[in-house]
């Protein structure tokens, strides 16, 4: 992981190598959800940020290429238009962020308008990259993706038994839920059952009664984890066994404590597990929570990613450091070989979906289990072959 950063950033060295005295730093904006519910993975994408802005003015012999212009958008919709209003305004014209699918949705149009290429770490809402929007990336799976993924599972893991499917009625839970009802068509193995429940329900006891006449043996939750474990409680509380399979909406620190032993035996569909950004050169350690952890990499790569393409496209004015029209950023983006980052080799399709080889799949399947030590976790535990 250290050696892949130090070839990433010996490789910006050649970069640097063109005289930069009367270049002035290149301003990135940063919109995430600094406070808010999400604070905790907002704070992650700042300090991936953050560092990867120091690592890349260090490297390029310590004169400032790149500074950083964070905003809170509260991982809510307004609010990120509001902080794209402001960072455009400004002259910003790359920007990592936002992290919610709603926020993106909500600020993609402004910055598109203001000619500013965006990079968002999170948004995994299928129909985002599918606008024509000629300045969105993104670096995680979409839910598109993800629903594929976990169809073919349930396709080959439960082949010739009964799976039903379920949502929580958002937009997120729904998309998720339709991804994976259209892959066990497409296999010739349609669900017995699609229902969905809103949000905060707690009496599943008539939606379990269902599952239970249907005879499921599986059951796809699209949603996120209070409702998947108040579903798993129900269906085992009235003695249905059906395996839980869901996204990474569950990727929650509370859904183990949540689902208690309820939750043994879930299987879950993520992204592969991020590299660990290592500890600032000659600094001191960063503590990072475990949800600030899962995002601080994709945030520094973002930031990779923005300053390679604007210097590839000479998009900067080198006096000072303006970008009038992120379109050549967008092109370089999207164009060429891909490029290297600390997350490995990236490159984008032509929809700004990120593209990956097969060595390389853009979804992993993990199962949740005890151990040793009792509690539930789904790091390295892969479901069983059927």
């Amino acid at each position: 992981m250290i050696r892949r950063l130090t070839l990433a950033l010996a490789g910006l060295l050649a970069l640097a190598a063109v005289p930069a005295a009367a270049q002035a730093p290149i301003r990135i904006g940063l919109s995430a959800p600094l406070t808010g519910p999400d604070a905790a993975f907002g704070q992650g994408l700042r300090q991936g940020a953050e560092q990867a802005v120091a690592d890349l003015n260090r490297a390029a012999g310590g004169r400032p290429r790149l500074v950083l212009v964070p905003a809170d958008d509260g991982g809510e919709a307004k609010q990120a238009a509001a902080v794209a209003r402001k960072l455009t305004a400004d002259g910003v014209r790359l920007v990592v962020g936002p992290f919610e699918s709603g926020a993106v949705a909500a600020a993609a149009s402004v910055y598109e308008d203001a000619g500013a290429v965006v990079v968002t770490p999170g948004a995994t809402y299928t129909p985002l990259t599918s606008r024509g929007l000629w300045n969105l990336f993104r670096l995680t799976p979409s839910d598109a993706q993800q629903g594929r993924a976990a169809g073919a599972y349930l396709a080959k893991a439960f082949a010739g038994r009964r799976v039903a499917i379920l949502n929580d009625r958002s937009t997120f839970g729904r998309g998720l839920a339709d991804a994976v009802a259209a892959q066990l068509k497409e296999a010739g193995a349609p669900e017995v059952l699609f229902d969905g429940f809103p949000r905060g329900t707690r009496d599943l006891s008539d939606l379990v009664s269902k599952l239970k006449a249907a005879r499921v043996e599986a059951v796809y939750f699209g949603g996120l984890a209070p409702e998947a474990a108040t579903l798993l409680h129900a269906m085992r509380q009235a003695g249905l066994g059906a395996t839980l399979v869901a996204s990474d909406g569950i990727l929650d620190p509370g859904f183990a404590t949540a689902a208690g032993p309820a939750g043994e035996g879930t299987v879950m569909t993520l992204a592969p597990d991020p590299p660990r950004l290592p500890d600032p050169r000659g600094g001191k350690p960063v503590a990072r929570s475990p949800e600030a952890e899962s995002v601080a990499a994709e945030a520094y790569a973002a930031v990779e990613l923005l300053y390679r393409a604007a210097e590839r496209a000479r998009a900067a004015d080198p006096k000072t450091g303006r970008i009038a029209d992120g379109r050549k950023v967008a092109e370089a983006l999207r164009g060429g070989q891909p490029a290297s980052t600390v997350l490995g080799p990236v490159g984008f399709d032509a929809r700004g979906d990120r593209t990956r080889d097969r060595a390389n799949g853009p979804v992993v399947v993990r199962v949740w289990r005890r151990t040793p030590d009792g509690r539930l976790d789904y790091a390295g535990h892969e479901p069983a072959e059927p």
